[in-house]
């Protein structure tokens, strides 16, 4: 490995952790075109490799948001248990899918969460608490079927999909988002872990020498993500993250339509 990958590695982490810390999404979400196009991995390898990176790094985000307080563990843990058996049965039947399609399904997922992203209102909803039991009833079956698509997601692509679980927390839960974003780590964790149990077969063929710096830096990252979130508005921050991702998702779009052409 050269300096110039390791350097990239431990900054592209650090980013990668920055926005899971601070938005509670759009980790995994970062991470699979780094990993595919600076570092050098395959599809298919990056998409596992994110899944371990998100994995550890939303755990870190975790903690830090729990001591804060600003985690519903409830909700979370119904979120998250919809969300992991479609994620495991998502992981295994991501080997059997060409890279090159994986990479356009990518693309297109990267693109609807930059424009859900855009789309969430400026204002926060309202501080009201929902967890099960308390009247919110009818609205816990659209959240166990977006924890089940989120899953499958997660498992499928590698995202950590918490360009979903933010919006339904916050959106169908009325959670304030400082709440959405603490909640959102618990279900992504989950589900990562879940896919990437799905895909360990394909751990052994890793290049752990860059991977184990990227991990690290996106762990740290997650706890300065959250230090961040405290000083900067949450608008600018998703919006900024948005218009990245809408900018990754368009190249990454080009690039497979290119090669499926080409073949």
């Amino acid at each position: 490995m050269t300096a110039l990958t390791l350097v990239l590695a431990l900054v592209a982490g650090a980013l990668v952790g920055l926005a899971l810390g601070g938005l509670g999404a759009g980790g995994g979400i970062l991470a699979v075109p780094v990993l595919v196009h600076l570092l050098g991995f395959g599809p298919r390898d990056a998409a596992t490799a994110a899944l371990f990176v998100v994995a550890l790094s939303s755990l870190g985000g975790l903690l830090a948001h729990a001591r804060a307080g600003t985690v519903r563990w409830r909700a979370g843990l119904l979120f998250a248990a919809a969300g992991m058996p479609p994620a495991l049965a998502a992981g295994l039947l991501s080997a059997h899918i060409p890279g090159v399609l994986l990479s356009a399904a990518f693309a297109l997922v990267a693109a609807l969460a930059a424009r859900r992203m855009l789309r969430v209102p400026d204002e926060e909803p309202p501080a009201v608490r929902t967890d099960a039991g308390t009247g919110a009833g009818r609205r816990w079956p659209r959240v166990v079927g977006a924890g089940a698509g989120l899953g499958g997601l997660t498992g499928l692509l590698g995202v950590g999909g918490g360009f979903l679980a933010v919006p339904a927390l916050a959106g169908l839960l009325a959670f304030p988002m400082a709440e959405a974003a603490g909640t959102s780590l618990l279900v992504v964790a989950a589900n990562a872990l879940s896919g990437l149990s799905g895909r360990a077969g394909g751990a052994s063929g890793l290049d752990w020498a860059v991977l184990a710096p990227f991990a690290g830096a996106a762990i740290l990252g997650a706890w300065d993500g959250k230090r961040l979130a405290t000083r900067v508005p949450g608008t600018v921050l998703r919006r900024v993250f948005a218009w990245l991702l809408l900018a990754v998702a368009t190249a990454m779009l080009a690039e497979a339509t290119w090669t499926l052409t080409a073949t």
